[in-house]
């Protein structure tokens, strides 16, 4: 692995940094999951979008720049280096679009992603039931095949739909074949919000936030053309969605590297809570973010070489969820009681505790990674 970047990659990078620098807002915005929050996000997402930095890696016809997977890299990188805010749109530029662009026709591409990347239709993801969580295969959620009107009529309840409460769009799977296996029968479908039969139920969580949301279709009807891949194949299809949101793209080195950095920042800035064995807990956490980002760049390879990560995506996302919780446990130890009160490190170290849950449970990983990378017996 050649690990020097290319006169070519070294100016994309500086361009990114100065455009980065004269834009990012200079003071943080109000959190994504509050309405008011998420609508100052959306205008800086439009605003990333005018100047052609919202989706740097897609063809340009979709709004992007036609930048390599390195250079999608490099913008991360400079990306959290800048402070610049959350993506709000990060369900569909992230995880739905790299699988519409492995299963979506034609017609869905050149109608979703440009909306997509302007953030004019804004993506939750309807996985997660009142009876299935990381068993994703249990999903009771049902859609009928209506030959007559050349569609589905969906029934069900989607729970835990992040920022669901503020989006104009859900993805997500529905049975459409109630005697086939757990794993058989599963459709994909892509759903507009305001679809008659849909029903958006906003709810707080224990920190006030309000994005997430319950989500109700009773009798929704929706075209063919709301399909995303085969019939019945939806498992396959899903678990594409699945390996962006545990592998490279929902969380890339660039957040953990510049979190490394800001953790050392914290130390210097607390000589009197830096004990030794203190120093060395921050000193691995942040080799650990720079081992992260070795195994991404060598998993990059793998992508431009034409390897799939597939199972291995799931050692992406143990390696990151468990990283973060190290991080913010450091930070918690050096700011020591200013470390119970409500502040960036406190938040952080919260949403931490989340990592093994969210994207499948870190129990659900390691037996994907013993059965399906290790080859390890199931019994």
């Amino acid at each position: 692995m050649d690990l020097t970047w290319s006169e070519s990659e070294e100016a994309f990078r500086a361009e990114a940094r100065e455009w980065l620098a004269a834009h990012v807002p200079a003071e943080p915005l109000p959190s994504g999951d509050t309405r008011e929050g998420f609508a100052r996000h959306l205008e800086w997402e439009r605003e990333l979008y005018a100047a052609g930095w919202a989706v740097v890696s897609w063809p340009k016809e979709y709004g992007g720049r036609d930048a390599s997977l390195w250079e999608w890299l490099i913008f991360e990188e400079e990306y959290y280096r800048a402070g610049a805010p959350q993506r709000v749109t990060q369900n569909g530029i992230f995880l739905l679009a790299p699988t519409l662009f492995e299963f979506g026709t034609t017609e869905q591409r050149d109608t979703l992603l440009p909306r997509m990347a302007a953030a004019q239709d804004l993506w939750c993801q309807g996985w997660s039931e009142p009876g299935a969580g990381s068993d994703l295969a249990g999903i009771r959620s049902r859609a009928e095949r209506d030959d007559e009107a050349g569609g589905w009529r969906l029934t069900g309840q989607k729970t835990w739909t992040t920022r669901g409460a503020f989006c104009t769009h859900l993805f997500g799977l529905f049975r459409t074949d109630p005697a086939a296996q757990r794993h058989r029968g599963l459709t994909y479908f892509l759903v507009p919000l305001d679809t008659p039969g849909v029903t958006v139920r906003g709810f707080e969580r224990l920190d006030g936030d309000e994005g997430f949301a319950e989500v109700f279709f009773d009798d929704a009807f929706v075209p063919d053309s709301a399909v995303l891949g085969a019939v019945n194949q939806g498992w396959q299809v899903a678990m594409a969605t699945t390996g962006s949101e545990r592998g490279l793209t929902l969380r890339s080195p660039g957040r953990f590297l510049r979190a490394a950095d800001r953790l050392v920042e914290l130390a210097a800035a607390h000589p009197e809570a830096a004990t030794d064995p203190l120093v060395d807990q921050v000193t691995a956490v942040w080799m650990q973010a720079q081992a992260y980002q070795l195994f991404t760049l060598a998993q990059v390879t793998d992508l431009v070489e034409g390897r799939s990560p597939g199972a291995r995506s799931s050692l992406n996302k143990l390696y990151w969820s468990e990283l973060d919780i190290r991080l913010h446990e450091a930070a918690l130890e050096l700011l020591g009681p200013q470390g119970q009160t409500d502040n960036p490190w406190s938040r952080g170290f919260l949403f931490s505790l989340a990592g093994p849950i969210y994207a499948g449970t870190n129990e659900i990983q390691r037996n994907i990674v013993a059965e399906r990378v290790l080859g390890l017996p199931r019994k």
